[in-house]
C-alpha cells in the first residue's frame, strides 16, 4: 500500500468536531429511510382495497422527492452554503414527519404519501449537502474512506427505524392481530402454501370490512394513530437537531460560488463518463436496495409464511449485516481499490438473489437477508468514485447522485405491479410472483457490478491506487 495514504488522517482533527455533528445526519435519513419501507405492506393491510402497486406509492412519493428536490437543492446550497442547506433540509424533514398527524385523521391513504413527499424533500436537501460536505472535509485521497466512514453511521439510524416499525408500529397493529387470528381459527392453512394463506386472509379482512363498517373502522383509526406516532416524535427530534445546527459555527469548507451556470456545468459534467455512468450506478444501487428492504416481509409472508411483524426480524437482521459490514468495508478500502470491491461485492449480491428467486423457502430468505452484506458498500463507493475530483463542481455533481435515488420510486412501482400479476410459470417450475419480482434487483446487482469493472479498467478515478 501506498506509504504516503498510510500518514494522512481520515478526518483532520481540526474538522472532526463538524464531521461528527454532519454525521448524525447520516442516521436520521437512515431512520426515515427504514421506518418506511414496511408500511408499503402495513398500509396495505390496513387499507384492504389497496393493490401491492398502489401501497407501493408509499415509496414512489418518498424516493420521488428526492428526484424533485435534488436539483433546486444544489443550486441553493452552492448559492449559499452547506449550513444553510442543512437547516433547510431539517425544517422540510421535521415539516413532512409532523404531517402525519392530521393525515391520520383524515383517513385516506392518499395523505400519507403526501406527507411523505415533503419530507424526504428535506432529506434530499440533507444528502445533497452532507455528502458533498463529508468529501471535502479532509483530502481528496482519503474522501472515499471518509464518507464510508460517515455513511457507517447511516443503518445504525436504519436499524433504529426498523426496530420501531417492528415493535412499535407492526407489532401493535389489529391488522396483525386479525391475521394471526385467522391462522389460528384455520388449522388447514399448515397444509397450504403461504401464497395461497395469505390471499385467503385479505380477502377474510376485506370480508369484515363489509359486514362490520364501524367496527373495521375504529380499527383502522387505531392503526392509523399507531403509524403516526413515531413519525410525530421524530419530527419534534429533527426540529430540536435544527436549533443545534442553527447555533453550531460549520467550516466553510470547499466555499461556495455567487455565480451559477448550471447548463454549463451540465455539460461539462456530462463530457465525464466516471460521473454519469455512476449517476445510473447509484439509480440501479438504490433501486435494488429498496425493494431488497421493502419486499422481503412479502417474501417473508407469501413463501415463507411468516406474520408481519416476525418478517419485520429478518429486516433488522438484514439491516445488523449491512451495519457489520459498512465498518468492514471501510477497513477493507485500505487496502482494496473501490472499483475492485464494488465489482466483486455486486456479483456476491447477484448470485444470492439467484437464490432468493428459485429456492422459494426459508433458504432464500437468508439469502435475501445476505444480500446486505453485500450492499453496504455500495452507495458510498459509487458516490466516492464518480465524485472523485470534481473539487468545486461536487456540489452541483452530488445532485445528480441524489437524484438518481430516483431508482427507489419506480422499481417499486413495477415489482409491485409483477406482484399483483400472479405467479409466473418457467417449463415446469412454478415462481410466486414475488420470487419473479426479485429479478429487477438481479438486473441492478449485474449493472453495478459493470460499473465497478469500469472503475478498474475504463476511467480509473485518480483516487484510485495500486496496491502492492
Amino acid at each position: 500500500m501506498n506509504g504516503t495514504r498510510e500518514t494522512i488522517p481520515v478526518v483532520p482533527k481540526a474538522l472532526l468536531g463538524s464531521f461528527i455533528l454532519v454525521t448524525t445526519l447520516f442516521a436520521l435519513w437512515g431512520f426515515a429511510n427504514d421506518i418506511t419501507n414496511p408500511l408499503v405492506r402495513a398500509f396495505k393491510e390496513v387499507f384492504p382495497g389497496l393493490t401491492n402497486a398502489q401501497s407501493s406509492w408509499i415509496q414512489g412519493a418518498f424516493y420521488g422527492g428526492y428526484a424533485t428536490m435534488a436539483i433546486p437543492a444544489a443550486l441553493f446550497i452552492r448559492k449559499f452554503s452547506y449550513k444553510a442547506g442543512i437547516l433547510l433540509g431539517l425544517a422540510l424533514y421535521a415539516t413532512g414527519a409532523l404531517l402525519f398527524i392530521p393525515a391520520a385523521v383524515t383517513k385516506e391513504f392518499i395523505w400519507f404519501p403526501i406527507s411523505l413527499y415533503v419530507l424526504t424533500f428535506g432529506l434530499a436537501f440533507l444528502e445533497t449537502t452532507a455528502n458533498p460536505f463529508i468529501l471535502s472535509m479532509g483530502d481528496e485521497k482519503t474522501a472515499t474512506q471518509r464518507l464510508n466512514l460517515a455513511q457507517a453511521f447511516n443503518p445504525i439510524g436504519s436499524l433504529c427505524g426498523m426496530v420501531v416499525a417492528s415493535k412499535l408500529i407492526l407489532a401493535k397493529l389489529w391488522v396483525t392481530e386479525f391475521r394471526n387470528t385467522e391462522i389460528a381459527a384455520h388449522p388447514e392453512y399448515k397444509e397450504m402454501l403461504p401464497s395461497v394463506v395469505d390471499g385467503k386472509i385479505a380477502e377474510a379482512m376485506a370480508a369484515f370490512r363489509d359486514t362490520h363498517p364501524e367496527q373495521f373502522l375504529s380499527h383502522q383509526t387505531g392503526d392509523l394513530n399507531i403509524i403516526r406516532n413515531p413519525y410525530a416524535a421524530i419530527g419534534i427530534l429533527v426540529a430540536a437537531v435544527f436549533v443545534v445546527f442553527l447555533v453550531k459555527k460549520m467550516p466553510r469548507v470547499g466555499g461556495h460560488d455567487e455565480a451559477i451556470h448550471p447548463l454549463q456545468t451540465a455539460r461539462q459534467l456530462f463530457g465525464i463518463p466516471r460521473w454519469w455512468t455512476g449517476v445510473i450506478a447509484q439509480m440501479f444501487y438504490v433501486a435494488a436496495q429498496i425493494t431488497c428492504w421493502t419486499y422481503v416481509i412479502h417474501y417473508a409472508m407469501t413463501n415463507v409464511g411468516l406474520s408481519i411483524d416476525t418478517a419485520q426480524n429478518y429486516n433488522i437482521a438484514a439491516m445488523c449485516i449491512f451495519l457489520v459490514s459498512r465498518f468492514v468495508c471501510t477497513f477493507l478500502l485500505k487496502y482494496f481499490s473501490p472499483g475492485h470491491l464494488l465489482m466483486t461485492l455486486s456479483l456476491v449480491a447477484a448470485g444470492l438473489v439467484l437464490g432468493v428467486i428459485f429456492l422459494q423457502n426459508h433458504a432464500g430468505l437468508l439469502c435475501l437477508v445476505a444480500v446486505s452484506g453485500c450492499m453496504s458498500l455500495m452507495f458510498p463507493t459509487i458516490y466516492g468514485i464518480a465524485l472523485d475530483g470534481m473539487g468545486q463542481e461536487a456540489k452541483l455533481a452530488s445532485a445528480g447522485l441524489v437524484f438518481a435515488i430516483v431508482g427507489g420510486a419506480w422499481m417499486p412501482l413495477m415489482m409491485g405491479g409483477m406482484i399483483d400479476h400472479g405467479d409466473y410459470h418457467l417449463g415446469g417450475l412454478t415462481l410466486t410472483s414475488v420470487s419473479a419480482s426479485f429479478v429487477m434487483p438481479l438486473v441492478c446487482f449485474v449493472v453495478i457490478a459493470i460499473y465497478g469493472w469500469m472503475t478498474i479498467h475504463v476511467f480509473r478515478p485518480s483516487s484510485e491506487t495500486k496496491k502492492a
